[in-house]
C-alpha cells in the first residue's frame, strides 16, 4: 500500500484484502503446508522463480504474506520476509551477506542474546562480529575492513534505551559500500523510520510490540530496495550466479526485490526458519492497534521514568525521554513521537537490590520479554545477560545493579504504587 495513505490506514489495510472465495474481511489463517499447481508448466515456473505464487509454506504462506506486505509498508521498504523469531531474522540476513571469513561491525549495546549470537554462535559459520561502541562514529569507521559486510545496530537499544545515530552510521556504511542493518524492534516503525535516515535493511522481533500481546513468536527482515548489491564484489549471493537456480543472478533478475526474493527462495528454503501462520495472524491483529498502543506505552514510560529518577533508592535512570539523558537529543531527532517504553534503572544496593525488586513486585510480571500490554520487569544480570562477562554486561548497560522495565498499558498510578511498595520492602 502506497505511503500516500497515512500510517494508521496502512497498519489496518496494508496487505489485507477480502478473501477471494468466501469474502471474509479479516485475513484467514491458512493452516496448510502446500498448494495445488495449475499444471506442470505452472509448477516449473514457480520452482524456477519465473512466476510468483505459493509452493510450500516453508517458503511462502498466504497469511504470512499479508504480514510481510504490511511490515514493508509500515517501514517504507520494498519487500519483507517474515520468519520464526527475531534471532531467525538476524540469521537470515547474515546468511545472505556473509561467507567464511566475513566480518560485521556490531554495536556493543544490544540485547544479550544478540551479543551471544554475533559473538559466539556465528563463529561456527566462520563469521566474525567486531563489537564497537557505535555511538563513537570514529571507532566505527576505524573498525571497517575489506572483509566487513555490514554494520548492525539497534535503533533503540535493549535494555538501556540507547539511541543510535542512524544518519551518521549510514554515511559510514555508504562510504564503505556495505549496508546499515537496524534492529527496529523496540522503536517500531511508528516511532522510528530507519530508512528515512539512510538505513538499508531493518530487522524486527515481531514477538514484541508488533504483536503486542505476548502470544506469538516471530521475526521479520525488511529491505529498503535501494542498496546496490553489485557495486563491489562483497555480495556474491545477490550479485553472482546462483547454481541452485541455473545461474540466475538475483540482483539482475529481481532488481529492488533481490534481497526479498533471495531470503524466500534460498534463506527460508535452506534454513527453514518459517513463521507459523497462526503467529502471523496474531501479529496482523496486533499491528492494527500499533500506533494507539505505542502512544500509551510512551506516555506511561515517561511518567514511570520521571518517578524513578526522583526515588531515593534509585541511582540513575537510562531513558532517552528524560532531559537528563545523554541520548535526549538523539531521541528527539530519531523518535520524535516518543522514546519507547523499555528502559533501565540503576538501584542502590547492587545485585541483591535488583533481585529483591523483581521478587517484590505484584503488578509487574517478572519475565524475559518486552513489548507486552502488561508491564514487565527483569534483572538482566541474572537472566538475559548472565551468559556475558561482567565487562560485557556493563558495556551493554546491564550491570549487576540494573533492572529493565517494559512499561505496559495499565493505569500508570497503579504501576507507581507497585514499584513504590517494592522499593520500600
Amino acid at each position: 500500500m502506497s505511503e500516500q495513505f497515512g500510517f494508521e490506514t496502512r497498519m489496518i489495510h496494508a496487505g489485507s484484502r477480502p478473501e477471494a472465495v468466501s469474502g471474509a474481511r479479516q485475513t484467514p489463517i491458512f493452516q496448510n503446508t502446500s498448494y495445488v499447481f495449475q499444471d506442470v508448466d505452472h509448477a516449473a515456473d514457480l520452482f524456477n522463480l519465473q512466476d510468483f505464487g505459493f509452493i510450500y509454506s516453508r517458503l511462502t504462506n498466504p497469511t504470512v504474506s499479508v504480514l510481510e506486505e504490511r511490515m514493508a509498508s509500515l517501514e517504507g521498504g520494498r519487500g519483507a520476509t517474515c520468519c520464526a523469531s527475531g534471532h531467525a531474522a538476524q540469521l537470515l540476513i547474515m546468511q545472505a551477506l556473509m561467507h567464511p571469513g566475513s566480518r560485521v561491525v556490531v554495536s556493543t549495546k544490544l540485547y544479550g542474546g544478540s551479543i551471544t549470537q554475533f559473538g559466539k554462535t556465528f563463529k561456527k559459520f566462520g563469521w566474525h562480529g567486531d563489537f564497537v561502541d557505535t555511538n563513537d562514529l570514529d571507532a566505527v569507521d576505524a573498525a571497517m575492513t575489506e572483509d566487513t559486510k555490514a554494520i548492525f545496530v539497534e535503533s533503540l537499544a535493549n535494555p538501556g534505551g540507547v539511541v543510535s545515530d542512524l544518519e551518521g552510521l549510514a554515511k559510514i556504511a555508504n562510504a564503505h559500500g556495505v549496508p546499515l542493518i537496524v534492529d527496529n524492534t523496540l522503536a517500531t516503525p511508528y516511532l522510528c523510520r530507519p530508512f528515512e535516515w539512510g538505513a538499508d535493511i531493518v530487522v524486527h522481533s515481531t514477538t514484541k510490540y508488533m504483536s503486542g500481546n505476548g502470544t506469538s513468536l516471530g521475526g521479520c527482515v525488511v529491505d529498503s530496495g535501494t542498496f546496490n548489491w553489485a557495486q563491489n564484489n562483497r555480495f556474491p549471493s545477490l550479485a553472482a550466479p546462483e547454481e541452485a537456480y541455473h545461474g540466475l543472478i538475483f540482483h539482475e533478475t529481481f532488481g529492488d526485490m533481490a534481497m526479498t526474493a533471495y531470503l524466500h527462495a534460498v534463506g527460508l528454503r535452506d534454513l527453514g526458519a518459517s513463521m507459523a501462520p497462526q503467529n502471523a495472524f496474531q501479529t496482523i491483529l496486533g499491528s492494527e492497534t500499533l500506533s494507539l498502543r505505542m502512544d500509551r506505552h510512551c506516555e506511561n514510560a515517561l511518567k514511570i521514568a520521571t518517578y524513578l529518577e526522583g526515588h531515593p533508592a534509585i541511582t540513575s535512570v537510562s531513558y532517552a525521554g528524560l532531559k537528563s539523558s545523554s541520548f535526549y537529543d538523539l531521541g528527539q531527532k530519531y523518535l520524535p513521537k516518543g522514546q519507547g517504553a523499555v528502559f533501565t534503572a540503576q538501584l542502590k544496593g547492587g545485585f541483591e537490590a535488583g533481585v529483591k525488586l523483581v521478587e517484590s513486585v505484584n503488578l509487574f510480571s517478572h519475565l524475559a520479554n518486552v513489548g507486552d500490554a502488561r508491564s514487565l520487569v527483569l534483572h538482566p544480570a541474572s537472566t538475559t545477560h548472565r551468559q556475558l562477562t561482567p565487562e560485557q554486561r556493563s558495556s551493554a548497560g546491564a550491570g549487576d545493579d540494573i533492572v529493565r522495565l517494559s512499561i505496559g498499558l495499565e493505569t500508570v498510578e497503579d504501576l507507581v504504587r507497585d514499584l513504590d511498595q517494592a522499593l520500600s520492602t
